[in-house]
């Protein structure tokens, strides 16, 4: 086992090395010019408002149909997409009997996996084998404790799972995270299971540490206080790298030997460079993207991997995440904290709400001289996605440009909230846009992430076909900002029931279906927005100015 430590200052270097004008390490052009757009194709609508009504999203090829995560009801809607532009809902596997909650699923040769956590999260869970086409339950296998996010490998051998194992309210238990590695090669029916664990890190709890590994739960071992994510694995099946979110880290997982063999840690994001700017206040009357003196912690939600010239690169959305909990709590605005006077001379100014005193930071860094002021500020994500080599060496940051792109293509709806119309800007002082999800395509040669905002919601795409000329592309936001986003049903005052002129809220798990398996013989993104309750298929349509044979970047 080895760590991949790297200094603060090193993570700094690479971080403005990423930034640095495209042309200056480029390697090749873009090859013929291709324009690609989104444009909704089909709706389903679950009514549910808030509620987790469509989450996560799985598409089986052979039935055509769509799997849906409906965390409302522990549940897994079935939608016949035959006809993607009017998806019918066949049934629902009700789950309910075998957890508190579904969180995750995935579908790979006929078999649907489904991640189900316990009625006490703390305690081990499972993971719900299907028949795709009869739907019928066939096995269910013990893993740990809160499976957050599952993914069947390439060749559908085998079944990775995310466990997250948060500590309960009061911080009182807090069980281990793991990755369990469920063996399907001889069956389903005779699955064997085995467990990725982080305890052999445990006693190297320092070292981790010292390479900028976030370890700060109160009285956690390191394997306490890892809580895996997402998992992405390389194409052969033999690594998988998981995202640690409230850690700042990536393990990496030898699949055949079910053994973490390294941790690497991501650093910070200095937001006082050129090209790193923020908006950092809800307070501040308008669109106010500018450098100030924080770090932001990249602390990755979903990550994919693809290849570029015989190497391995992982692609991260950095959204950002806080423990708080009743037991324990990190978040604090810079307003009211107490800053070290010669760090930060301007403090009582910096201190106002129209400039960083609202925005949320962690109180579990930055009094680096244990005097008991702030000498550094670290706020939550890095409103940004960025692409890392396989040794978790940062290549690409896509800086400030989602907050950038937004403000120029929405310029009203800026930032705004996924549950309230009219929220303009009350997100810059939380996380901003906060890039949730992500998947990676191939087409026509050219790799492209799709990348879901949870907040403004929306779907933002960038070609990656080489990590060193990295390009944006389109935004597509089918979100009706003029409209109330919910109804109150049944008269007690609260939202129920998702307004359907509203559109598309909070999207949170996406699906590419590549143009070979999809029911059109065109690429499709199926996508489930959890505040709205809907799932929607967006066709891609991808133009050549140029008549060439499709080139291959592997």
């Amino acid at each position: 086992m080895t760590i991949l430590g790297r200094s603060y200052l090193t993570v700094l270097a690479l971080t403005a090395l990423a930034l640095a004008p495209v042309d200056a390490m480029a390697e090749g052009g873009n090859g013929p010019e291709r324009t690609l757009t989104l444009s909704v194709l089909g709706r389903h609508h679950s009514g549910l408002f808030d509620q987790g009504g469509a989450e996560i999203v799985a598409h089986d090829p052979e039935t055509q149909r769509l799997f849906v995560i409906n965390a409302a009801d522990a549940a897994v809607d079935v939608l016949d997409i035959r006809n993607p532009s009017a998806p019918v809902k066949i049934t629902t596997i009700d789950a309910s009997s075998l957890g508190s909650g579904a969180n995750s699923i995935d579908v790979k040769k006929g078999l649907v996996a489904v991640a189900i956590e316990a009625v006490n999260q703390q305690e081990n869970g499972l993971v719900a084998f299907y028949d795709a086409e009869s739907l019928l339950l066939l096995k269910t296998v013990p893993v740990g404790a809160l499976p957050d996010m599952l993914a069947f490998t390439e060749d559908g051998k085998r079944v990775l799972v995310a466990n997250e194992g948060q500590p309960n309210d009061e911080y009182t238990v807090d069980p281990e995270g793991s990755v369990s590695i469920i063996n399907l090669s001889r069956g389903v029916m005779n699955a064997t299971v085995a467990t990725a664990h982080f305890q052999d890190w445990n006693d190297r709890k320092d070292e981790l540490i010292a390479a900028g590994v976030r370890i700060y739960g109160p009285n956690a071992t390191v394997a306490q206080d890892f809580e895996p994510e997402y998992i992405t694995i390389s194409e052969d099946g033999k690594r998988a790298w998981v995202t640690l979110q409230e850690n700042n880290a990536l393990g990496v997982i030898d699949v055949k030997r079910a053994e973490v063999i390294d941790i690497l840690p991501l650093g910070f994001k200095d937001h006082s460079l050129p090209g790193n700017e923020l908006d950092a206040s809800d307070r501040d009357g308008g669109i106010n993207i500018r450098n100030w003196p924080i770090l932001g912690i990249y602390q990755p939600d979903d990550i994919d991997d693809y290849r570029f010239r015989g190497e391995t690169y992982l692609v991260t959305v950095n959204e950002g995440d806080a423990r708080d909990y009743d037991g324990f709590s990190e978040e604090e605005r810079i307003g009211g904290l107490d800053l070290d006077p010669v760090a930060f001379p301007n403090a009582g100014e910096l201190q106002g709400n129209a400039n960083l005193g609202r925005l949320r930071v962690t109180s579990a860094l930055g009094d680096t001289d244990e005097d008991g002021d702030f000498d550094q500020l670290f706020s939550y994500g890095a409103r940004s996605f960025s692409i890392w080599d396989a040794r978790g060496n940062l290549v690409y940051d896509s800086g400030a440009d989602l907050e950038r792109k937004i403000a120029e293509l929405l310029p009203e709806e800026f930032n705004s909230d996924h549950v309230e119309n009219g929220s303009f800007d009350t997100r810059s002082d939380d996380k901003g846009p906060e890039p949730e999800g992500v998947v990676l395509g191939k087409i026509r040669g050219r790799t492209y992430a799709f990348m879901a905002l949870e907040r403004i919601s929306g779907i933002i795409v960038y070609d990656i076909t080489s990590p060193f000329n990295v390009s944006f592309v389109t935004y597509i936001n089918p979100r009706d900002f003029t409209v109330e986003t919910c109804f109150d049903t049944n008269g007690d005052g609260d939202c129920d029931s998702t307004n359907p002129a509203v559109g598309d809220l909070g999207p949170e798990g996406i699906a590419f279906i590549p143009a070979d398996q999809s029911p059109i013989r065109k690429p499709l993104l199926a996508v489930g927005n959890e505040v709205s309750g809907t799932t929607t298929l967006l066709q891609i349509d991808v133009k050549s100015s140029l008549k060439s044979q499709d080139e291959s970047e592997e």
